[in-house]
């Protein structure tokens, strides 16, 4: 297994996808280097031989695999040779392209996991340039399968709207979520039940989705057509354009994804 070294390893994005390939063995914790400004390494105490480092120019010169995991704005601080590495990034807005003309590499692969890694349930697509090998991509698949569920696409510009349509997280359901709870609040539930409740109902309703052969379309007709409760509240929401709050956020933050960093 070749050496990998993490730039931002000391980052939660960086921990929630490295502590799910350590427990499955993808990556060696020997093999394994991380760096952070403050060389603080946190969440790594079941893998004392994982090492850290505040030198970034040292862990590229021990490292075959380098993964950038920083903010974009950090990232344009950076100046390193990565000629010769197959270069790993998770940083939003910022092309293959860029990255070849910053930092000297052509093997590049980009991905956009989410906050959900830690749990393994991180949707994360990855786009590999042509000069990234079989056996390299075949690792990437694995590496961030290990999070959740990994998938290949073949366009580089897509990441763009993955950014805005699964990058979230949790966040937009957590914006649905909120309203839910702040109703059953008003009309005089207990705080911490009406949380329980509709944190729980979130979970049931990922899960079935996750693992039904039907589709989210389907499940809304099925319960339009039953013409109970549930319809009256689907109907409301239907005719109130909720489609329409749920398009404009995503159009906006697609268009904040693809503004980017053109170049660094």
């Amino acid at each position: 297994m070749e050496t990998i070294g993490v730039i931002g390893g000391g980052g939660w994005l960086a921990g929630a996808l490295l502590r799910p390939a350590l427990a499955d063995g993808i990556i060696r914790p020997e093999r394994l280097i991380l760096s952070s400004r403050s060389g603080d390494m946190f969440g790594f105490d079941a893998w004392p031989r994982v090492r850290m480092t505040t030198d970034n120019a040292e862990l590229v010169a021990a490292s075959d695999v380098v993964m950038l995991c920083v903010r974009p704005n950090d990232l344009a601080e950076l100046s390193l040779d990565l000629s010769g590495k197959l270069v790993i990034s998770v940083v939003a807005g910022v092309t293959a392209e860029a990255l070849a003309r910053s930092f000297g590499a052509r093997r590049i692969v980009r991905a956009m996991p989410n906050a959900c890694a830690e749990q393994r349930l991180s949707f994360t697509p990855w786009f590999a340039t042509d000069s990234v090998s079989d056996d390299e991509a075949y690792f990437v698949f694995r590496f961030f399968s290990a999070s959740g569920r990994a998938q290949g696409i073949s366009e580089e510009a897509q990441l763009d709207y993955f950014t805005a349509l699964t990058g979230s997280g949790p966040a937009f359901p957590a914006l649905f979520a909120d309203a839910m709870i702040r109703h059953a609040i008003g009309a005089g539930i207990d705080p911490d039940t009406a949380v329980a409740a509709v944190r729980q109902l979130f979970m049931g309703a990922g899960v079935l989705m996750a693992q039904s052969e039907t589709t989210p379309a389907e499940l809304v007709d099925m319960f339009l057509e039953y013409q109970g409760t549930t319809a009256a509240g689907l109907a409301a929401m239907i005719e109130a354009d909720v489609n329409s709050a749920i398009f404009k956020g995503l159009s906006a933050a697609r268009r904040r994804a693809a503004k980017g960093m053109a170049a660094l």
